[in-house]
């Protein structure tokens, strides 16, 4: 009986010291790993607006994205964040924004795409992918993410039977959910960019 209240102990007190090592190398970790992701989203920005010499922080009302996008149809879609992408004169040049899709095979993708005040899309980069190696995580290859850059459409669609405009997208093969959801983030990305431009979705 003895034995089994000391081993009871012993475990407790193993699972009492993981709990607190885990704690703190947690605490010690955080911000690093935080401010790591705060560089990498700041240089996927730097390459999806190149001709920016800052991004500076918009007053697009982001309360009213969600329901902007459902409107459209871009339910499972969200805007985290919107920059305006500006000169070394302080005039805007577009913007820069951070869209989140749940619609991966996976889950979760996060993307940056940059869009100039003409509604021209400068391109996109992935910040968040967990698909399949080898199929749905190609949306990260400049192959497929570079479709999107240099493009001036109402919207995205994706083939199957090769591109032939500017508003097809070709299907990474095997991966047309990861291709839909990378679309729908971009689509929705415009959506809400248009939205801006009207002046339907800015802080008074």
């Amino acid at each position: 009986m003895n034995k089994i209240v000391k081993d009871a102990l012993m475990l407790a007190l193993i699972t009492l010291v993981a709990g607190f090592l885990l704690g703190t190398i947690y605490e010690i970790t955080k911000e690093p790993i935080k401010k790591q992701q705060e560089l990498a989203k700041q240089e996927s920005y730097k390459a999806v607006f190149k001709d920016a010499s800052g991004f500076e922080a918009s007053d697009a009302d982001l309360a009213d994205a969600a329901s902007i996008l459902a409107e459209n149809g871009y339910g499972k879609e969200a805007i985290e964040e919107v920059m305006e992408a500006v000169n070394e004169n302080g005039e805007t040049l577009g913007y820069v924004m951070s869209v989140i899709t749940n619609e991966g095979y996976a889950g979760e993708i996060k993307i940056a795409m940059g869009i100039q005040n003409d509604g021209t899309v400068n391109g996109i980069e992935i910040l968040k992918i967990s698909e399949t190696a080898g199929l749905g995580m190609k949306a990260a290859d400049s192959e497929f993410k570079d479709q999107y850059g240099n493009k001036n459409v109402e919207k995205f669609v994706y083939t199957k039977s090769g591109a032939a405009s500017d508003e097809e997208i070709d299907v990474i093969s095997g991966a047309t959910i990861t291709t839909n959801a990378v679309t729908n983030a971009v689509n929705s990305g415009i959506c809400f960019f248009n939205s801006i431009a009207e002046g339907g979705a800015e802080n008074e």
